[in-house]
């Protein structure tokens, strides 16, 4: 190859390379999300729920759900029965509170509010009043491993606190193939991963808690026929896991139904 013929190819090289990178960074977002396998659902069994119940928190404790419910004058904390939906037992937030999410640590309860900063820490069994703390910015979900609250703000973030002083002790940024996710809300640790609500879709994300990535998301479109959800608020919020028995439920605000579903294999 002569001298001039070697430099046209190497500039059509480069000339590709160049036009191949500025395609892959023009790339929309949604592309992205496209890598992250998306599992379906298969519903197990169908209960019944309170239409009313604006589902803030979620999580099975001893046979029975315990819910935290939201908005200010109507928040609420209330053991129920998984087989009925009745309510086996309540406490209702200060009228100024707006609830949300719930979690247990050992013979405690405790629930988090949206806006007011404040944590009610409960007797698991009675739902008498132990303690109150106070965190920085808005609270929407809460769980625990065996070590640490796990807590959501709406943020890419997840707080992980100290389950005795509350303190916080590190974050993670969730992210899904490098983009952050945004408006992560009700939380569930569950086999070593965390699932958490992305508020206002019908769509759990599956996170590793050490690296935040997430490693699937679940597909829950069409669970509830839109004909059964009332208002533009009605959407999916509430996740709780029986670890004995492998048990996965889900509902949502203001929905008439709770479900026990069985995962499908990512597509």
């Amino acid at each position: 190859m002569n001298p001039i013929s070697r430099l046209a190819t190497r500039f059509a090289t480069r000339r590709t390379a160049l036009a191949l990178l500025a395609a892959m960074l023009a790339l929309p977002a949604t592309w992205a999300a496209a890598a992250v396998p998306v599992q379906g659902f298969k519903v197990v069994h169908s209960y019944p729920h309170d239409p009313q119940a604006f589902t803030q928190g979620l999580f099975f404790h001893d046979g029975f759900l315990y819910e935290g419910t939201g908005l200010r004058g109507r928040s609420t904390i209330r053991k129920v029965e998984i087989e009925t939906g009745r309510v086996v037992q309540a406490v209702e937030l200060p009228p100024e509170f707006f609830g949300e999410g719930i979690s247990q640590w050992g013979d405690r309860l405790i629930g988090i509010t949206w806006q007011e900063q404040t944590a009610f820490v409960l007797d698991l069994k009675s739902f008498k009043l132990w303690r109150k703390f106070s965190y920085p910015g808005e609270g929407w979900g809460l769980t625990h491993n065996d070590r640490e609250l796990v807590m959501s703000d709406g943020s890419p973030e997840l707080r992980f606190l100290d389950p005795l002083t509350f303190k916080e002790l590190r974050r993670v940024r969730v992210t899904a193939d490098g983009q952050p996710v945004h408006e992560l809300n009700e939380l569930e640790w569950v086999e070593g991963e965390i699932f958490a609500n992305v508020w206002q879709t019908d769509r759990i994300a599956r996170i590793d808690p050490k690296t935040g990535r997430v490693t699937a998301w679940i597909d829950l479109a069409g669970i509830l026929p839109d004909d059964q959800r009332l208002n533009a608020d009605a959407v999916l919020n509430g996740i709780a896991y029986d670890p004995k028995k492998k048990r996965l439920f889900v509902t949502g605000k203001l929905w008439p139904r709770l479900f026990e579903i069985q995962l499908t294999k990512p597509r």
